[in-house]
């Protein structure tokens, strides 16, 4: 029942796409890659957390370590994802379109750097996906791939981000952005693990529980950190080129969609994880998670979208549209690799 569902709210967000690259190609581009940016999360952080808990130990990862390894085994549907986004980039970075203005950073941001450090990033993950996935039945070869998986990890990520988010606005320039995202693409993942383990069948093990809502508390507290530590920069340096990046953000709307992310992303998650009944609790920790989620798909889309324009209301629906066909797919590849894992671990 469920797998019938995921494939009629998959086949809706792919006709939402569809019929925005017919009505709109350019907003699609944007739509989708806040989707991306979004679902990406998953499988990169799902790597990430494998790795970590083969370095630090602890019963938070023993918990979810079956949901992570089908989180980085999804990381293989990355370049399917990746094709729309690079079919659309030229529609929505100022910096590729013909007769675009030269930019100082444009030994940086351009064609050919782009798409050779696109693939490389490509080739990374899915190498270190592959690489995890044959480790993560035993802990010293995870162990032992754990410290240079990790460093790739981060390096890329951080890149990635830039390449794909920062850059929508050339003019812009920040040294915690790559930080930032790196710190939700944790908070991403662990809550949607913790979801899966709160909405099991079986109770989860308390101490595993409370585990995890003390690192998704310190995940929240880190990328609240980030993300303020950034804007206090951009403030006290007052910079134009700067300045205008938040100044779009909070004009026409976008200054409520900030303090909604503020709401999600922060406050309701840090006031309910810091109760020690709520860390034992599986509702409050569900509750939290879920509003994490929700919190980050916010700010990926309060990222990306202003660049479109006074369309928003049809680029929140791309997205919306975007990442529910990201999402259910995933959750169709996922149960099709888990029953061949199964098979031939059998």
């Amino acid at each position: 029942m469920m797998l019938m569902f995921a494939a009629l709210a998959g086949a809706i967000g792919y006709g939402g796409v569809a019929l925005g690259w017919a009505l709109a190609p350019r907003l699609l581009g944007f739509g989708w890659l806040a989707a991306l940016s979004v679902w990406i999360a998953w499988p990169l952080g799902a790597m990430a957390l494998m790795l970590i808990h083969a370095l630090t130990g602890g019963r938070w990862g023993k918990a979810i370590h079956h949901t992570l390894a089908t989180g980085t085994r999804s990381a293989l549907l990355i370049p399917l994802f990746v094709i729309p986004y690079a079919l659309t980039a030229q529609r929505i970075y100022p910096w590729l379109q013909a007769g675009a203005a030269q930019f100082d950073n444009s030994l940086y941001l351009n064609g050919p750097g782009f798409v050779l450090r696109g693939v490389i990033y490509l080739f990374v993950w899915l190498v270190l996906a592959v690489l995890v996935t044959r480790a993560a039945a035993d802990d010293d070869a995870l162990a032992r791939l754990a410290p240079p998986a990790l460093i790739l990890l981060a390096l890329t990520a951080t890149f990635a981000a830039i390449d794909a988010i920062m850059s929508l606005d050339p003019t812009f320039a920040s040294s915690i952005f790559g930080l930032v995202q790196i710190s939700e693409i944790g908070a991403l993942s662990l809550s949607i693990a913790a979801l899966a383990l709160v909405f099991s069948s079986a109770p989860p093990d308390v101490e595993a529980l409370r585990q995890i809502a003390r690192l998704l508390l310190a995940f929240v507290i880190l990328w609240s950190y980030l993300a303020f530590m950034q804007l206090l920069i951009v403030w006290q340096s007052d910079l134009p080129h700067e300045a205008a990046w938040y100044l779009l953000r909070w004009s026409r709307g976008w200054d409520i969609v900030g303090g909604l992310i503020v709401l999600m992303h922060f406050a309701i998650p840090f006031f309910t994880l810091l109760s020690s009944t709520a860390q034992h609790s599986r509702k409050a920790v569900g509750f939290a998670s879920a509003s994490i989620v929700v919190g980050g798909i916010l700010h990926q889309f309060w990222l990306v979208a202003p660049f479109a324009g006074a369309n928003s209301g049809m680029i929140a629906l791309l997205t919306l549209s975007a990442l529910l066909a990201m999402a259910c797919t995933s959750l169709l590849v996922a149960r099709r690799s888990n029953r061949i894992w199964n098979w031939t671990e059998a």
